[in-house]
């Protein structure tokens, strides 16, 4: 089993945000903003979903990492850190889901 977590690809993708644009994919996104970030995480998306309906479980791994890859570029995009994330998802836990959704509804 990998060591590598979110936070370790969350660390690369602000170094290569860092970096300059022709050095770097992620720079090159980011270049071009959030909405091209979202319309890619999007694509992303839709990928994984098709691929998760298909029979091979390769293309569904390979596919998931791209949509975790352009979520975290779409988050950087927007200045959101994954530990605030990670936060709202602890919050969530302490209830079912079935509570912690009709508790949004009433937000």
């Amino acid at each position: 089993m990998s060591r590598f977590t979110l936070h370790d690809l969350a660390a690369i993708i602000d170094a290569r945000a860092a970096a300059g644009g022709e050095a770097s994919y992620t720079r090159k996104l980011l270049d071009k903003g959030p909405s091209q970030c979202a319309k890619k995480m999007g694509e992303e998306a839709v990928e994984t979903v098709i691929a998760a309906i298909g029979e091979d479980r390769e293309n569904l791994i390979a596919e998931s990492a791209d949509l975790l890859f352009h979520l975290l570029v779409l988050l950087k995009s927007r200045d959101v850190r994954l530990d605030e994330v990670e936060a709202t998802l602890a919050k969530r836990t302490g209830m079912s889901g079935l509570e912690e959704k009709a508790a949004r509804k009433k937000d």
